[in-house]
């Protein structure tokens, strides 16, 4: 979860590594600290408790001299939020001082040896154990050399346990960082004299398109001119540059009060590039996907796993993978999918969504789907991340960088994505084309319906206004609408802190109904003309309770009967919830801001979810 930055270069490191951390703050944000080898090789470490405008604060961030260092922002995992819990962390002779993003499932078992041994620990961290752990290991060398160094190292993460992305910094050799990785995501920018390390492409975007990736259990050697790489048995291996063509403004709020803001407006631009060429004279195109019609004619069970935002994304494509392809389509959360002990074989295709492609349980429940012999697709936003080098196949989503926490214009551009690459098999198998020509003419207008919906959001933003201080509220819908329920509904618990809960609209009188009085707020999404009569009827049981209801809705409303009915464009209900998703992301974004709340940074929260 936490973000990690790291520089080597030229340029004085202190100011690169602040702007990396606000680039990355989305990551984690209880916590901060940076540290750098001056240019008379003494460690020099700041940090403390709060956000980075506190690190920068600080009275001691004028000491980080030198042109080389790392950096850390946390979201706290092992101890409290606290400076002492801060990253990085040093060993007791302060040698080596380490950032890390991760968790080290063995720490206690390692911590325990060390004290032993005679070493200090001052924190709660499982961190801490690393770089005492170094130094236990270079004492085992015949000097204190960059070799030696980096044996140390590696040595330590042999013993180590669990996920990690290490940063390390020592002034036994003060112009180089080194680096490695396992199941954390970590990427090295290119520059000219200077090189970069991030935990993300966005954080330092601005210096360098060109990165290099580094796979599991691989070290890099890092100077301003150099980048040296080795695998887990510290044999000298060549990597390939790759160029990632993000522009650098969408990473910036270019005129926005806030990034989520920003993200729901991009959603025309996002999908209309999601959509790209993959729709070519009538028929769609996947040229890096190929699967053969005798191999998707074994296929008698599809998964579609992932967690969270992508979650509802899969649930909203379900019954139109069903209906397209004939084939059962089961939704697991992937958390739950991993420990479950899932009925898999080679007759089984999984297809796992991820925006960052690092998701821990995402990342673990593919590893199980291929070790039982599913054919195993990835969809994911970030190029080259780690989801992506261990699927089958790899579909990209056209979203760009996504800064907010709460997911919105990688949500709209999963569920069309999936659309496709459904539309897509049905076309291999020869099933139900007329319902697929009939999607692929209505995915083409899906980006100008969206910007009827963001020209008219006056509506939704002054029904926030009246209800912002209620404490409860309840989302519902039937079929996709209930899909588009969860997700509208994880949208405000997650940046207004408003209790709030989605329901198929027909279990509303399983139970809910005994919450609903006065102070409530009812949402229903009311998009299938098969369901609508139903579902109003249920929005209607919670008026004569006390509730107030938003209804969003394409189909005919008495709209005197409720609180507000915002209209959307008239769609089909497979792909209803791109656009019924819309009002629901501008209702929770409208919550917030009047609640004086932090929208892209919501308490608790962190956006790539790389440990379990």
């Amino acid at each position: 979860m936490c973000g990690i930055i790291g520089y080597v270069g030229n340029k004085e490191a202190k100011q690169i590594l602040i702007n990396g951390l606000l680039r990355l703050e989305y990551r984690g944000y209880d916590s901060a600290g940076i540290a750098t080898v001056s240019p008379d090789n003494v460690l020099n470490i700041v940090k403390n408790k709060g956000r980075i405008k506190d690190l920068m604060e600080n009275k001691n961030i004028d000491s980080l001299k030198g042109t080389v260092g790392i950096g850390h922002t946390r979201w706290a995992t092992h101890g409290i939020p606290s400076e002492t819990n801060s990253h990085p962390h040093v060993d007791q002779d302060k040698l080596f001082t380490v950032v890390h993003n991760g968790i080290i499932e063995n720490y206690a078992l390692l911590k325990d040896m060390l004290i032993k041994a005679g070493y200090n620990f001052y924190s709660q961290t499982d961190t801490e154990v690393v770089p005492n752990l170094i130094n236990y290991n270079l004492k085992k060398e015949k000097d204190q050399s960059l070799e030696s160094v980096l044996h140390a190292i590696k040595v330590t993460c042999d013993e180590l346990e669990g996920s990690y992305a290490l940063e390390i910094l020592s002034p036994l050799i003060p112009n180089y960082l080194i680096v490695t990785r396992r199941n954390s995501p970590l990427i090295i920018g290119s520059g000219h004299g200077e090189n970069y390390v991030s935990s993300d492409i966005p954080a330092i975007l601005s210096y360098t398109n060109n990165f290099y990736l580094l796979d599991n259990n691989e070290y890099a050697v890092i100077t301003n001119n150099s980048v040296e790489f080795y695998n887990e048995s510290l044999t000298k291996i060549e990597k390939e540059v790759r160029n990632i063509a993000w522009d650098m403004s969408a990473a910036e709020k270019e005129g926005f009060d806030d990034y989520m803001l920003k993200e729901i407006f991009e959603q025309p631009k996002s999908i209309r590039e999601t959509i790209g060429s993959r729709l070519l004279n009538g028929k769609t195109n996947l040229p890096d996907f190929e699967i053969s019609e005798e191999k998707l004619k074994e296929i008698n069970k599809i998964y579609i796993i992932a967690c969270g935002t992508a979650m509802h994304a899969g649930l909203a494509c379900k019954r139109l993978y069903e209906h397209l392809l004939g084939i059962e389509t089961v939704v697991e959360v992937a958390s739950e999918f991993r420990y479950k002990d899932p009925l898999v074989d080679d007759k089984t295709l999984c297809i796992f969504v991820s925006q960052s492609g690092e998701t821990a349980d995402t990342i673990a429940a593919l590893r199980l789907a291929k070790e039982n012999g599913a054919t195993t697709i990835a969809i994911t936003n970030v190029i080259s991340s780690s989801i992506t080098r261990e699927a089958d196949y790899t579909l990209y989503t056209h979203a760009g960088p996504e800064i907010a926490v709460a997911s919105t214009k990688a949500y709209t551009a999963q569920i069309i994505l999936l659309t496709i690459l459904a539309i897509n098999l049905s076309e291999t198998l020869h099933m139900n084309l007329v319902l697929g020509t009939q999607l692929k003419q209505e995915l083409v207008e899906i980006p100008s319906k969206v910007e009827k919906i963001l020209s008219n959001i006056e509506p939704i933003k002054n029904f926030a206004s009246e209800v912002y201080k209620e404490t409860d509220s309840f989302f519902i819908g039937r079929l996709e609408d209930y899909a588009a329920a969860l997700e509208g509904s994880l949208k405000l618990k997650e940046i207004s802190y408003i209790h709030s809960e989605a329901y198929p609209a027909g279990e509303l009188k399983h139970g809910p109904i005994a919450l609903i009085e006065d102070n409530v707020t009812i949402i229903g999404l009311i998009t299938n003309p098969l369901t609508a009569p139903k579902t109003l009827s249920n929005v209607e049981e919670v008026l004569t309770r006390g509730a107030k209801a938003l209804v969003i809705t394409n189909q005919i409303v008495d709209q005197s009967k409720f609180d507000l009915v915002y209209t959307i464009p008239e769609i089909s209900e497979y792909l209803s919830p791109v656009l019924s998703v819309i009002p629901l992301q501008l209702f929770a974004y409208y919550i917030s801001k009047e609640k004086g709340l932090d929208v892209d940074k919501p308490r608790n929260l962190a956006k790539s979810v790389t440990v379990e």
